[in-house]
């Protein structure tokens, strides 16, 4: 079993694009799942696609609206790189803002 974070680029098998770890790590831990949404290149910014840069140079685009909950043990994922914890506040603040009350 892999050590999954937030924060994490994955890839997962049968999808082209990579995916970012959004879930928190104890979120992580006690349902052995995380939430992931799609990270593209050339997206065009906005309000819940917010842009970055892992720290092995993986740029791309957080697409926030489009969460998925995966399990990792039914898929075959594999880490390609991590965001810095600045650009993953960034984006949590967005996911979190789809949320809120109004």
């Amino acid at each position: 079993m892999t050590d999954w974070s937030q924060g994490d680029l994955l890839k997962i098998d049968g999808f082209k694009q990579p995916f970012l770890v959004l879930s928190k790590n104890a979120f992580i831990r006690n349902t052995g799942t995380f939430h992931v949404c799609p990270f593209l290149k050339n997206y065009p910014e906005g309000p819940l696609h917010i842009p970055a840069e892992g720290l092995h140079k993986t740029a791309g685009t957080a697409i926030c609206e489009q969460l998925k909950l995966i399990d990792p043990s039914a898929r075959n994922c594999r880490r390609i790189d991590r965001l810095p914890h600045a650009q993953m506040i960034n984006i949590s603040d967005a996911v979190q803002g789809i949320f809120e009350y109004d």
